[in-house]
């Protein structure tokens, strides 16, 4: 191992993948590579974006950017307040999403104490976590918040989308961005418990084929994707009645996905 650039460990949670193996400025090198995934969809539906500009949207794309960066900040240097920092930015990225759904057509006052309550909420959870160094409230209330613009989004599809065939397709894109986050974490259960397994494994094959084995590496792209699919529904259905296909609008590989779920739509076909 390279003399660590950044200095010791203070992080108090550590990865599968072997620190400063590549280079001794990047801790984990995949993990850190591998983060970059949110920023990429980030820019991708920021450009998408740049038509028709609204605050809201640009702070859903801005907080997938703010994940990948954090994430790849805590990765390069495993200290403790880049930790911090991508924990945090993994709720600053869910809380307005569930901000948009639950105050989509509200009136103002509930709008208001929607405001106040997810405010609050957000709040104590990241000074408790933070203060007493814990990580299950951390990861069960960014689990919860995931399930909530999950089922949240199902919900306000069949009422944003009157054309049944598009319904269906948009429908089947938000259960496809479930299974991609399901498949990850599934991907980093296997990276935790047969870590011993695979870092043999990837000394055995060497670099750079044994970075495919990086499996921390495969739950940032697979989340990243499944993020990306939240992000871009949410922004879909809560900009108004959607009357057009919006499948080939997503990023790759979602419209190439979305066709073998479903085929193409009657849109679709007449386009």
């Amino acid at each position: 191992m390279a003399t660590p650039f950044w200095g010791p460990q203070t992080s108090y949670l550590n990865f599968c993948e072997e620190d400063y193996v590549v280079t001794r400025y990047i801790a984990e090198f995949v993990n850190t590579l591998s983060s970059l995934t949110f920023v990429a969809y980030g820019i991708y539906g920021l450009s998408r974006s740049s038509n028709s500009p609204t605050v809201p949207r640009w702070i859903s794309y801005c907080g997938l950017i703010g994940v990948g960066i954090c994430s790849a900040g805590y990765h390069m240097t495993m200290k403790y307040h880049t930790q911090m920092s991508d924990e945090l930015s993994m709720h600053l990225l869910t809380t307005p999403l569930i901000y948009r759904l639950l105050t989509f057509k509200a009136s103002p006052q509930r709008t208001k104490w929607i405001g106040i309550i997810l405010g609050s909420l957000f709040t104590i959870v990241m000074v408790t976590h933070m203060v007493m160094d814990e990580f299950l409230l951390h990861a069960s209330t960014f689990g919860m918040g995931v399930y909530i613009i999950a089922t949240h989004n199902l919900k306000l599809i069949p009422q944003q989308i009157p054309d049944p065939e598009i319904r269906r397709a948009v429908r089947n894109v938000a259960l496809l961005g479930g299974g991609f986050f399901l498949l990850g974490y599934i991907v980093w259960l296997i990276d935790d418990w047969a870590c011993h397994h695979l870092i043999d494994a990837r000394r055995s094959i060497g670099i750079p084929v044994a970075f495919l084995l990086e499996l921390h590496g495969w739950w940032h792209v697979l989340t990243a994707i499944g993020g990306y699919i939240g992000v871009a529904i949410v922004d879909l259905i809560t900009s108004g009645e959607v009357t057009e296909d919006p499948i080939d609008s997503f990023a790759w590989p979602i419209p190439f996905a979305a066709r073998l779920v479903t085929g193409p739509t009657k849109s679709a076909k007449k386009a």
